[in-house]
C-alpha cells in the first residue's frame, strides 16, 4: 500500500479547521447591543440595571484596565429555527486561548438572575433546545475587561498590575453578540474528529490501529460534501461509528477524570476579581450539570465558596443542589489552597479546621482529601496535620515542574515529619487543567511511574489558573474516550472514588519520606518580604490575642471571648496565605492591598489584647510572655528605659528589679561582651570576631554578618525562582558610612552601622548584646532601590556540619550540607521558619529571624584544614515582574546569631525573638492558664474552644525530635480533659490527675487537648 498519510493528515487538518469548525453555528441574527461603563469598582446588579445605556456597535473598543462595562443585549429567535438548538455567542474580543486573564463575563436575566459566563473558551449560552420561533432574548452582561498580563510570556514589566498604574485607554475590541444555531450533526462531527486525529498522531507509525484511524478519517472526509457541510455532518459520522466503537485493550490504563477549575485566588488580579471569577466558573459549571447528568466537579477553597454565598446567593443555591445531586465534590478542606511551605503550624492546622468545618455546616460532606495541585512544595507536617484533620488522602501536581530529578512514584505513601502515612498521587497528566486531548492522554499512559503496580491515575479536567472550569466539549471527548481502542479509558468520578481504589493497588512500601521540596521557585520563599512580614506578625498576634482572651475569659468575670472577631481575623490571614500572595508571586496591586490589610488585623488585634489585658485589672506594670518557654530577658519599661525581668511561659510576672550577674560593657566604640559572649565589629561594620566566652572558642570562620548583593535575574518567573547562577556575580557591602555605639550598657550594648550601596539604597544594622543573653541580634533598616538584584547576610561558622536543620510547621527536618547526588544539589535554596542550626559534637550555632524564610547552608574546607559552614539569609529580592516594585523601599525585620545553641536553645529564642514580652499595667494574672513540665513538650495554641462551650483548647507537640513525657499543669479547676482530633471531636479520654494532664508523645507528634472547666 502507498504511503499517503501526509496527504491525509493533511487534508483532515485542512477540512476541520476551515470547513467544519466554521459551520458549528449553522445561522445567526445579531443582538442589539447597548452599553454602560461602570465607574470605578464593579457595582451590584440593582445599579447596573437602573444605569443609563447607551447603543453599541460590534468592532468598537471598550473596556479600560480592571474596569466593568454592562451590555444590554436583545433579540429575538427568528421563526424559521422553530425546533432547533438556539444559543447566544459573544467574543469580546479575547486575545489567545487563555480563559483567565483577559475578558470575561457574566450573563445574567434582567431579574439579575445569573446564566451562565463567556470566556475564550466557552463563548456560548444556551437559549432553548428546542427553540420557539419568535422567542425573544433579553440579557444583562457583566463584562470585565482584566487586561493580559501574560502577555509576551512575562518578558518584560508591565504597568498593567495595579489600577493606579494601568492607564485608561480600551483593551478590547468586540467582535460578536449573535443569536446562532448549533448544528448538532457538525458539532458531533468536529468532535469526532478532534478524538480520532489526535489519538491517531499519538499512536506509533507501525501501529495498525493508527492506519485504521487513518483511513477511516479519509473516508468519512469522503461522505462529507464540502458545499453542504450540515447536510452530509451525519454520513460523515456514520463512517466513524465503527472506529469510534472499538473497546479499549483489557490492560488499558484508566484514567479518573475529575472536573476542576483551578481559581487563583489572587494572582494576576486581585481579590475583589476572584470573587467574580467564582460566580462565574460555578455558573459554568452548575450550568454544565444539568446537560451531562453523569459530571463530576471537584472544588477546593471554603473562602470561594463563601464569596459567592454572599455574593451570588442564585448560584449558591445551584451549587448545593450540585452537591446534593452528585454532579459537585467539595474537596481540600482548606481554607485556600495555601502555600504549602511558608504558614505556621498553627495557620495549616486552622486551614483544614475553617475549610471542613465550612463543607460540613453548609453541604453536610466532610472532605477526606487535602487537595493542592499548585503549591510550591509541600512540607513535611502535611502528613500528620491531615491525618489529624480527618483526611486519607493528599493530591498534588506542582512537582512534575522539577527542574532536576523526577520523583520515582505517582501514587505513593508519603511519610511526614513524625511518622504518620497519608496515600498521595499526583497525577501523570502532569497538568490541573487537562482538556482530554490526545498528548494529555498519551503523555499520561507514557509518563505513570508505577506501571506493574497501579493501573490507574487521576486527571483534573477544566479551564483553570483564572478559573472556566470543565466545558461540553471536554465532557463529549470524555464519552468518546470512556472505552477507545489505542487510548486510556476516561472514567468520570468522584475522587474519593478513585483514592480508594489506588489506596488498594499501591503496596505499603512505596514510601517517600520527610518534605516535598520543589525543584523550581525557590525565590518564593523571599519575594514580597512586607507581605511575609505581614503573615508572620499576624501568626504572632493572633497566638497573643487568643492566649490573652482566654486568661481574661476564665479570671475576668464580666469579660467576653472574641469569638466571631478572632474567627474573621483568622480567616483574613488564612485567605492572603494562599500560594501566590504569600509567596509574593502576585501582580502589584495585591500586594499592595495585601500590606494593608495585614496594618488593620494588626490593628484590630493589637485591640483585642490590650482589652483582654485591661480586663485582669490594674495593679502595676507586668510583663506578659506569650512565649512556650520561660524567659529571663531585657525589656523596655515606660520612657524606653531597659529592665531585666523575668517570667514563666504563657504567663505574666512583675517588671523586674533584679540585674543579670555580669552587665554589658563597650570596649572602644566596637568591641561588645556581656560575659558569655565577646562582639567584635570590624572598621567595615561586619562582625570581625564573636567569642563564645563559656564555651572558650572564637564561633566565626571569616567576617560574619557579611551583606552581599548579587544579580538576580532568573531564567524564567523572576518573582518565583532564583537561579543557580546568581552566585557567580556579587558584590560585598563593605563601605560603612558610620560605625556608631546607641547602648553603652549595663544592660545592654549596641552598635549602630549604616551604609548606602547601589541605586540609591541604604541599610541601617544595629548590633545588640544584651545582659544575660548569648543571642546577638541584627535589627535591620533597608530603604531598598535596587532592581534584579537578592541580598543576603552571611554567617560563615566554625562548625563541621554534616547537616543543617531548619524550623518547619512544629518540628525541623534536617537537610545534608554536602551536595553529593542531584536531589542535594538542587536544593541551593530552602526554606524555613524562625531558626536554622547547625552543628558539629559537642557544639552548635543558631541563626535566628523574625521574618525571613528563603536561607542556604554551604560548606568550604580553609587552608588550614578546618571546616567552614555558611548560613546565609536571604533579606529581600528585587523582580521587576509581574510587580516591578516588588519589595520596593523600606524593610523593618531583625535576624540573629545565637552561639553554643543546641536545637533546644533555637527552639527558645526562636520563640522569643518573634514573640516579644509585652509591657502593661495589668493586675496578677495568677498562674498561666496551662503550663507545662517536660522536656520538649510545647504549647503552641491556648484558645477556648470553637463551639463556645467554654472549654480551653491546647494545641501542643514534641518540638525536638524524640520521645517526650510531661505534665501539662491548668491555672484553673479541670473538670476533664479529652485529646481531639484538629476539628476539636474527641478521639479519646486523656489521663488526668487533680488539675493535671500526663502527656506522652513521640517524636515531633502533635496533640490537641480539650479541658473542661469545673464550675465550682
Amino acid at each position: 500500500m502507498h504511503d499517503e498519510r501526509r496527504r491525509i493528515e493533511e487534508r483532515v487538518q485542512r477540512v476541520h479547521d476551515q470547513r467544519i469548525k466554521p459551520a458549528v453555528h449553522a445561522a445567526s441574527v445579531p443582538f442589539e447591543v447597548e452599553a454602560w461603563q461602570a465607574p470605578g469598582e464593579p457595582v451590584p446588579f440593582e445599579e447596573a440595571a437602573a444605569a443609563p445605556y447607551e447603543p453599541f456597535a460590534m468592532g468598537t473598543p471598550w473596556g479600560p484596565p480592571w474596569g466593568t462595562t454592562w451590555f444590554r443585549m436583545r433579540g429575538t429567535v427568528p421563526e424559521d429555527w422553530a425546533g432547533r438548538r438556539v444559543e447566544a455567542v459573544f467574543d469580546l474580543g479575547f486575545v489567545g486561548d487563555w480563559p483567565g486573564n483577559q475578558a470575561e463575563a457574566l450573563v445574567h436575566l434582567p431579574d439579575g438572575v445569573p446564566l451562565k459566563a463567556v470566556n475564550p473558551q466557552n463563548q456560548y449560552v444556551p437559549i432553548a433546545r428546542p427553540a420557539a420561533g419568535g422567542e425573544r432574548v433579553d440579557y444583562l452582561v457583566e463584562a470585565a475587561s482584566n487586561p493580559d498580563i501574560l502577555a509576551d510570556d512575562f518578558a518584560r514589566p508591565t504597568p498593567l498590575g495595579d489600577r493606579l498604574t494601568a492607564g485608561s485607554a480600551p483593551l478590547y475590541t468586540f467582535r460578536r453578540a449573535d443569536i446562532a444555531v448549533l448544528d448538532e450533526d457538525v458539532w458531533h462531527l468536529d468532535l469526532d474528529l478532534q478524538v480520532l486525529r489526535e489519538l491517531m498522531l499519538e499512536l506509533g507509525e507501525s501501529d495498525p490501529r493508527r492506519h485504521e484511524i487513518m483511513i477511516a478519517l479519509d473516508r468519512s472526509l469522503d461522505a462529507l460534501d464540502l458545499d453542504d457541510i450540515s447536510g452530509t455532518a451525519a454520513a460523515a459520522r456514520a463512517v466513524l461509528a465503527p472506529t469510534l466503537a472499538r473497546p479499549a485493550h483489557a490492560s488499558a490504563h484508566t484514567l479518573s477524570a475529575v472536573g476542576h477549575a483551578h481559581i487563583d485566588s489572587a494572582w494576576l488580579w486581585p481579590i475583589r476579581e476572584t470573587k467574580r471569577k467564582t460566580a462565574r466558573t460555578f455558573s459554568n459549571v452548575t450550568a454544565l450539570a444539568e446537560e451531562y447528568e453523569e459530571l463530576v466537579f471537584a472544588c477546593s477553597q471554603a473562602q470561594q465558596y463563601a464569596w459567592v454565598r454572599d455574593h451570588h446567593p442564585h448560584v449558591w443555591e445551584r451549587i448545593k443542589k450540585a452537591v446534593a445531586d452528585g454532579n459537585w465534590a467539595p474537596v481540600g478542606g482548606m481554607w485556600v489552597e495555601a502555600d504549602g511551605n511558608l504558614p505556621g503550624g498553627e495557620a495549616l492546622a486552622r486551614q483544614l479546621v475553617h475549610g471542613k468545618r465550612f463543607f460540613i455546616e453548609h453541604f453536610g460532606v466532610e472532605t477526606k482529601g487535602v487537595w493542592l495541585p499548585d503549591s510550591f512544595g509541600y512540607n513535611a507536617a502535611y502528613p500528620q496535620l491531615a491525618k489529624l484533620a480527618g483526611n486519607d488522602w493528599f493530591l498534588t501536581q506542582k512537582l512534575s515542574w522539577n527542574q532536576t530529578n523526577k520523583l520515582p512514584h505517582h501514587s505513593f505513601w508519603w511519610e511526614g515529619l513524625d511518622g504518620t502515612r497519608i496515600f498521595t498521587h499526583f497525577p501523570p497528566v502532569d497538568t490541573y487543567n487537562a482538556e482530554f486531548s490526545g498528548q494529555e492522554m498519551a503523555h499520561a499512559v507514557r509518563n505513570y511511574q508505577d506501571k506493574g503496580r497501579g493501573s490507574i491515575s487521576l486527571a483534573p479536567f477544566g479551564h483553570g489558573d483564572g478559573g472556566g472550569g470543565p466545558t461540553r466539549e471536554m465532557m463529549e471527548r470524555a464519552r468518546r474516550l470512556a472505552n477507545l481502542e489505542g487510548s486510556a479509558k476516561v472514567r468520570v468520578e468522584h475522587p474519593d472514588a478513585f483514592f480508594a481504589t489506588a489506596r488498594e493497588e499501591i503496596p505499603k512500601d512505596q514510601v517517600w519520606s520527610g518534605e516535598l521540596y520543589l525543584e523550581l521557585h525557590r525565590a518564593t520563599y523571599t519575594s514580597q518580604a512586607r507581605t511575609k512580614q505581614g503573615n508572620r506578625r499576624s501568626e504572632r498576634l493572633l497566638r497573643e490575642a487568643e492566649l490573652w482572651a482566654t486568661t481574661a475569659a476564665l479570671r475576668a468575670p464580666g469579660y467576653a471571648y472574641p469569638y466571631e472577631e478572632l474567627d474573621r481575623l483568622w480567616k483574613t490571614v488564612l485567605l492572603h496565605q494562599f500560594h501566590d500572595i504569600l509567596p509574593g508571586s502576585s501582580i502589584a496591586w495585591v500586594h499592595r492591598e495585601a500590606e494593608a490589610e495585614y496594618a488593620r488585623v494588626a490593628r484590630e488585634l493589637e485591640e483585642i489584647t490590650r482589652e483582654a489585658v485591661a480586663a485582669l485589672g490594674g495593679g502595676g506594670t507586668r510583663v506578659f510572655n506569650t512565649s512556650p518557654v520561660a524567659r529571663a530577658e531585657v525589656v523596655r519599661a515606660a520612657g524606653g528605659v531597659p529592665v531585666y525581668t523575668e517570667v514563666p511561659a504563657n504567663g505574666s510576672a512583675p517588671l523586674g528589679t533584679e540585674s543579670p550577674a555580669r552587665p554589658v560593657t563597650v570596649v572602644d566604640g566596637h568591641v561588645l561582651d556581656n560575659g558569655l559572649v565577646r562582639v567584635e565589629l570590624a572598621a567595615d561594620g561586619t562582625l570581625a570576631s564573636v567569642r563564645d566566652l563559656v564555651a572558650d572558642r572564637e564561633v566565626l570562620a571569616d567576617r560574619g554578618n557579611l551583606l552581599r548583593l548579587h544579580s538576580d535575574l532568573p531564567n524564567h518567573w523572576d518573582a518565583w525562582d532564583i537561579d543557580k547562577h546568581y552566585r557567580n556575580r556579587y558584590t560585598d557591602l563593605l563601605d560603612a558610612e558610620s560605625v556608631t555605639v546607641v547602648e553603652d550598657g549595663p544592660l545592654l550594648g549596641a552598635v549602630r552601622v549604616e551604609r548606602a550601596f547601589g541605586k540609591g539604597s541604604r541599610i541601617v544594622q544595629t548590633v545588640t548584646v544584651r545582659a544575660g543573653s548569648r543571642r546577638i541580634d541584627v535589627e535591620t533598616e533597608i530603604d531598598w532601590h535596587e532592581a534584579e538584584k537578592i541580598l543576603k547576610a552571611a554567617f560563615p561558622v566554625d562548625i563541621r556540619a554534616p547537616h543543617s536543620s531548619a524550623e518547619i510547621q512544629f518540628g525541623h527536618v534536617q537537610r545534608p550540607t554536602h551536595t553529593n547526588t542531584s536531589w542535594e544539589s538542587a536544593r541551593f535554596e530552602v526554606y524555613g521558619h524562625r531558626w536554622v542550626h547547625v552543628a558539629e559534637p559537642g557544639y552548635g550555632v543558631a541563626v535566628i529571624n523574625d521574618s525571613t524564610y528563603g536561607h542556604d547552608v554551604s560548606r568550604t574546607v580553609r587552608e588550614d584544614g578546618g571546616t567552614t559552614t555558611t548560613v546565609r539569609l536571604s533579606l529581600v529580592r528585587a523582580p521587576r515582574v509581574p510587580d516591578p516594585g516588588a519589595d520596593q523601599g523600606r524593610h523593618r525585620f531583625t535576624y540573629a546569631l545565637l552561639p553554643g545553641a543546641s536545637v533546644e536553645d533555637a527552639i527558645a529564642e526562636g520563640y522569643a525573638l518573634n514573640l516579644p514580652l509585652r509591657v502593661a499595667d495589668a493586675a496578677d494574672s495568677g498562674a498561666p492558664v496551662v503550663s507545662v513540665d517536660g522536656e520538649g513538650v510545647t504549647v503552641e495554641a491556648v484558645k477556648l474552644a470553637d463551639d463556645a462551650s467554654g472549654d480551653v483548647v491546647v494545641r501542643l507537640y514534641e518540638s525536638r525530635g524524640g520521645r517526650a513525657a510531661g505534665t501539662l499543669r491548668t491555672g484553673f479547676p479541670l473538670a476533664g480533659a479529652e485529646v481531639t482530633d484538629l476539628l476539636e471531636r474527641p478521639l479519646g479520654a486523656a489521663e488526668t490527675d487533680g488539675d493535671t494532664v500526663a502527656v506522652s508523645l513521640r517524636p515531633f507528634e502533635v496533640r490537641t487537648l480539650r479541658l473542661t472547666v469545673r464550675k465550682d
